[in-house]
Protein backbone atom coordinates (compact mmCIF):
# COMPACT_ATOMS: atom_id res chain seq x y z
CA UNK A 1 0.00 0.00 0.00
CA UNK A 2 2.70 2.15 0.31
CA UNK A 3 4.19 1.70 -2.80
CA UNK A 4 0.59 2.79 -4.54
CA UNK A 5 0.19 5.58 -2.24
CA UNK A 6 3.35 6.86 -3.36
CA UNK A 7 2.55 6.50 -7.05
CA UNK A 8 -0.53 8.73 -6.24
CA UNK A 9 1.27 11.39 -4.83
CA UNK A 10 3.72 11.47 -7.77
CA UNK A 11 0.48 11.63 -9.89
CA UNK A 12 -0.50 14.59 -7.79
CA UNK A 13 2.72 16.45 -7.94
CA UNK A 14 3.41 15.77 -11.66
CA UNK A 15 -0.52 17.14 -12.31
CA UNK A 16 0.27 20.17 -9.73
CA UNK A 17 3.42 20.96 -11.71
CA UNK A 18 1.92 20.57 -14.71
CA UNK A 19 -0.75 22.70 -14.16
CA UNK A 20 0.85 25.49 -12.53
CA UNK A 21 3.30 25.48 -15.88
CA UNK A 22 0.13 25.57 -18.21
CA UNK A 23 -1.58 28.87 -16.27
CA UNK A 24 1.51 30.23 -16.26
CA UNK A 25 2.02 29.77 -19.61
CA UNK A 26 -1.35 31.48 -20.17
CA UNK A 27 -2.85 28.22 -21.15
CA UNK A 28 -6.05 28.45 -19.45
CA UNK A 29 -6.89 31.65 -20.54
CA UNK A 30 -6.44 30.03 -23.81
CA UNK A 31 -8.88 27.33 -22.98
CA UNK A 32 -11.29 29.71 -21.64
CA UNK A 33 -11.03 31.67 -25.10
CA UNK A 34 -11.75 28.31 -27.13
CA UNK A 35 -14.45 26.97 -25.13
CA UNK A 36 -15.80 30.27 -24.86
CA UNK A 37 -15.75 31.23 -28.36
CA UNK A 38 -16.87 27.49 -30.01
CA UNK A 39 -19.42 27.31 -32.34
CA UNK A 40 -22.51 25.89 -30.90
CA UNK A 41 -22.43 27.84 -27.75
CA UNK A 42 -22.22 26.40 -24.37
CA UNK A 43 -23.70 23.29 -25.39
CA UNK A 44 -21.04 22.07 -27.57
CA UNK A 45 -18.01 23.39 -25.34
CA UNK A 46 -19.65 21.41 -22.43
CA UNK A 47 -19.95 18.15 -25.28
CA UNK A 48 -15.97 18.66 -26.13
CA UNK A 49 -15.23 18.84 -22.65
CA UNK A 50 -17.28 15.29 -21.84
CA UNK A 51 -15.35 14.03 -25.65
CA UNK A 52 -12.02 15.09 -25.13
CA UNK A 53 -12.25 13.28 -21.14
CA UNK A 54 -13.79 10.40 -22.69
CA UNK A 55 -10.86 9.77 -24.82
CA UNK A 56 -8.17 10.51 -22.57
CA UNK A 57 -9.32 7.81 -20.52
CA UNK A 58 -8.29 5.21 -23.23
CA UNK A 59 -4.89 6.42 -22.16
CA UNK A 60 -4.88 8.10 -18.95
CA UNK A 61 -6.14 6.75 -15.27
CA UNK A 62 -8.95 8.54 -13.78
CA UNK A 63 -6.89 10.64 -11.30
CA UNK A 64 -4.72 12.04 -13.68
CA UNK A 65 -7.91 13.28 -15.98
CA UNK A 66 -9.35 14.37 -12.58
CA UNK A 67 -6.17 16.80 -11.58
CA UNK A 68 -5.36 17.93 -15.26
CA UNK A 69 -8.56 18.57 -16.64
CA UNK A 70 -11.10 19.52 -14.15
CA UNK A 71 -9.23 22.58 -12.49
CA UNK A 72 -8.70 23.84 -16.01
CA UNK A 73 -11.91 23.12 -17.88
CA UNK A 74 -14.51 23.36 -14.44
CA UNK A 75 -13.99 27.09 -14.01
CA UNK A 76 -14.88 28.13 -17.48
CA UNK A 77 -17.95 25.31 -17.98
CA UNK A 78 -19.19 26.40 -14.46
CA UNK A 79 -18.91 30.48 -15.82
CA UNK A 80 -21.84 29.13 -17.91
CA UNK A 81 -25.09 30.42 -17.20
CA UNK A 82 -27.45 27.62 -16.02
CA UNK A 83 -24.89 25.17 -15.87
CA UNK A 84 -25.30 23.70 -12.11
CA UNK A 85 -22.00 22.19 -10.14
CA UNK A 86 -23.42 19.01 -9.16
CA UNK A 87 -25.08 18.03 -12.29
CA UNK A 88 -21.57 19.15 -14.02
CA UNK A 89 -19.80 16.64 -11.31
CA UNK A 90 -21.77 13.70 -12.20
CA UNK A 91 -21.57 14.08 -15.87
CA UNK A 92 -17.13 14.15 -15.23
CA UNK A 93 -18.51 10.68 -12.84
CA UNK A 94 -20.16 9.05 -14.86
CA UNK A 95 -17.61 10.68 -18.00
CA UNK A 96 -14.79 8.67 -16.27
CA UNK A 97 -16.28 5.37 -15.11
CA UNK A 98 -15.40 4.25 -18.73
CA UNK A 99 -12.14 4.77 -18.14
CA UNK A 100 -12.03 2.06 -16.21
CA UNK A 101 -13.90 0.25 -19.26
CA UNK A 102 -11.82 0.86 -22.12
CA UNK A 103 -8.61 -0.21 -23.31
CA UNK A 104 -5.87 -0.34 -23.51
CA UNK A 105 -5.71 0.76 -19.77
CA UNK A 106 -8.75 0.24 -18.29
CA UNK A 107 -8.42 -1.17 -14.52
CA UNK A 108 -11.37 -3.59 -14.60
CA UNK A 109 -10.00 -5.15 -18.24
CA UNK A 110 -7.21 -5.92 -16.50
CA UNK A 111 -8.60 -7.18 -13.57
CA UNK A 112 -10.83 -9.49 -15.42
CA UNK A 113 -7.71 -11.05 -17.34
CA UNK A 114 -6.43 -11.71 -14.27
CA UNK A 115 -8.72 -13.78 -13.39
CA UNK A 116 -10.40 -15.19 -16.57
CA UNK A 117 -9.65 -18.36 -17.66
CA UNK A 118 -6.81 -18.69 -20.27
CA UNK A 119 -9.07 -20.21 -22.91
CA UNK A 120 -10.92 -16.24 -22.63
CA UNK A 121 -8.53 -13.86 -24.96
CA UNK A 122 -7.78 -10.84 -24.27
CA UNK A 123 -9.72 -9.87 -27.83
CA UNK A 124 -13.12 -11.12 -26.69
CA UNK A 125 -12.95 -9.09 -23.17
CA UNK A 126 -12.10 -5.74 -25.27
CA UNK A 127 -15.31 -6.70 -27.45
CA UNK A 128 -17.70 -7.64 -24.36
CA UNK A 129 -16.82 -4.35 -22.11
CA UNK A 130 -18.70 -2.35 -25.59
CA UNK A 131 -22.14 -3.14 -24.43
CA UNK A 132 -21.02 -1.62 -21.00
CA UNK A 133 -19.43 1.42 -22.75
CA UNK A 134 -22.47 2.03 -25.04
CA UNK A 135 -24.60 1.91 -21.27
CA UNK A 136 -22.17 4.45 -20.10
CA UNK A 137 -22.98 6.57 -22.86
CA UNK A 138 -26.81 6.19 -22.83
CA UNK A 139 -26.34 7.07 -19.35
CA UNK A 140 -24.37 10.37 -20.24
CA UNK A 141 -26.98 11.34 -22.53
CA UNK A 142 -29.80 10.61 -20.27
CA UNK A 143 -28.29 13.08 -17.28
CA UNK A 144 -27.48 15.66 -20.40
CA UNK A 145 -31.30 15.62 -21.76
CA UNK A 146 -32.59 15.45 -17.73
CA UNK A 147 -30.13 16.83 -15.71
CA UNK A 148 -32.55 16.66 -12.71
CA UNK A 149 -32.13 13.40 -12.08
CA UNK A 150 -28.31 14.64 -10.75
CA UNK A 151 -29.39 17.17 -8.61
CA UNK A 152 -32.84 16.00 -7.15
CA UNK A 153 -31.53 14.51 -4.46
CA UNK A 154 -28.56 16.81 -3.10
CA UNK A 155 -31.37 20.11 -3.70
CA UNK A 156 -33.98 17.88 -1.83
CA UNK A 157 -31.18 16.56 0.82
CA UNK A 158 -29.14 20.42 1.37
CA UNK A 159 -32.62 22.35 0.97
CA UNK A 160 -33.78 25.27 3.43
CA UNK A 161 -36.98 24.13 5.07
CA UNK A 162 -39.02 21.25 3.94
CA UNK A 163 -38.18 20.65 0.37
CA UNK A 164 -40.87 19.01 -0.18
CA UNK A 165 -44.86 19.74 0.07
CA UNK A 166 -45.96 17.03 3.45
CA UNK A 167 -42.44 16.39 4.39
CA UNK A 168 -42.13 15.39 8.31
CA UNK A 169 -39.70 18.64 10.19
CA UNK A 170 -38.08 16.05 12.49
CA UNK A 171 -36.23 18.46 14.23
CA UNK A 172 -39.34 20.69 15.38
CA UNK A 173 -39.68 24.10 15.73
CA UNK A 174 -36.90 24.27 18.40
CA UNK A 175 -34.38 23.79 16.40
CA UNK A 176 -31.45 21.97 16.40
CA UNK A 177 -30.67 23.25 20.12
CA UNK A 178 -32.98 21.46 21.48
CA UNK A 179 -31.60 17.85 20.57
CA UNK A 180 -28.90 18.88 23.22
CA UNK A 181 -29.85 17.91 26.76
Amino acid sequence: TMKITSLVFVILLGASVFSLVFRGLGGERIVEDVLTNMPGGEGAAIFVVMLVMFLLGFFLDTFEIIFIMVPITAPVLLGFEGVDAIWLGVMFGVNLQTSFLTPPFGFSLFYLRGVAPRSVSTGAIYRGIVPFVALQCLCLWILWETPSLATWLPRWVYAEGPALEGTIDLIGEEGEDSLIP
